[in-house]
């Protein structure tokens, strides 16, 4: 079993950047392919990103395409997501999590954090 808990959200203008951060517990962090979900208020829980257990392979939404990045320090046990250009439809709570599926699904992942509030305004 895996912990998860993100940090690095907050308040941004239209443009700017944000770099969100999610830290494992376990020494199976490297089993797992991490993710970074965000949930709007009143909509469903949607795709961001998805990266392969070494690294090497990645998956992202269209709709974040060339603006956000996703990475892992295996050593460190933690997840990013680095994100430029935001919008304010980019405005969310962002959620990590973990999959034991060694394939870089869009859903069914096995662990979740709790989340991180980012705002961007206009």
């Amino acid at each position: 079993q895996v912990q998860l808990a993100e940090s690095g959200g907050g308040s941004v203008q239209a443009g700017g950047s944000l770099r969100l951060s999610c830290a494992a517990s376990g020494r199976t962090f490297s089993w797992y392919v991490m993710g970074w979900f965000r949930q709007a208020p009143g909509k469903e829980r949607g795709f961001v990103a998805a990266i392969s257990q070494g690294g090497s392979s990645t998956r992202y939404a269209d709709s974040v395409k060339g603006r956000f990045t996703i990475s892992r320090d295996n050593a460190k046990t933690t997840v990013y997501l680095q994100m430029n250009s935001l919008k304010p439809e980019d405005t969310a709570i962002y959620l990590c999590a973990a999959d034991r599926s060694n394939r870089l699904v869009v859903d069914g992942y096995d662990y979740w954090g709790q989340g991180t509030q980012v705002t961007v305004s206009s």
